[in-house]
Parts: structure tokens; C-alpha cells; sequence
């Protein structure tokens, strides 16, 4: 078991998951973080840090497409260690479903 991170990441970015990770595991693009599941422990703390509720166990029905593009993404993403600040307008983005079609970015974070 492993945790990924889905959709309701999109454009919140919210990196509160990231400081309590105690392997480094989160790795960031331009307007999400993903988690490398070779690198999780599954531990389960970043779980519940998560304020858009994102992070799940891949255990969950439906999620092999996030699984492959959070195993994916973490080796063309840099690491992420610390929290940042979230994007201005993320508590709006928050409550917007849908999200991957349109607004996913392939673009690594800065």
C-alpha cells in the first residue's frame, strides 16, 4: 500500500502533507504535489494533514490512473521538503471538481 495524491490537489497546493513527511516523499509540479510510491512508507500522517482531503490510500476502488501518474510524475518533479505558502486563490480551487482535464500541468513546481 502507498498514498497518492489525486485531483483535489489541482491548483490548491496546499503543502501542509509535505512537513509532516518523515521520508521526503512529495515531489511538486507547477500546480500539484504528487508522492512517490516507492519512496512512501505508508505511514499515513500526511494523510490527514491534507486540507482538501487529496491524499488517499491507493487501496481506494479507481485510482490506478493517480497511482500511475503520481509514480510518474515524482521522477520528473523536484523533491519537496518543506511547507510553502499556498496559491493566493486555493481556498477557491478548493471546492471546484473536475479539475484534471483542464488545469493538470505536466509543468515541473518552482
Amino acid at each position: 500500500m502507498t498514498y497518492v495524491v489525486t485531483e483535489a490537489c489541482i491548483k490548491c497546493k496546499y503543502t501542509d502533507c509535505v512537513d509532516v513527511c518523515p521520508v521526503d516523499c512529495f515531489f511538486e509540479g507547477e500546480n500539484m504535489l504528487v508522492i512517490d510510491p516507492d519512496i512512501c512508507i505508508d505511514c499515513g500522517v500526511c494523510e490527514v494533514e491534507c486540507p482538501v482531503e487529496a491524499i488517499v490510500a491507493d487501496t481506494k476502488e479507481d485510482l490506478n490512473h493517480w497511482l500511475e501518474l503520481n509514480r510518474d510524475y515524482s521522477k520528473k518533479w523536484p523533491n519537496i521538503t518543506r511547507m510553502k505558502s499556498a496559491p493566493s486563490d486555493a481556498d477557491v480551487w478548493a471546492k471546484v471538481t473536475g479539475k484534471y482535464p483542464e488545469h493538470f500541468s505536466k509543468e515541473p513546481g518552482k
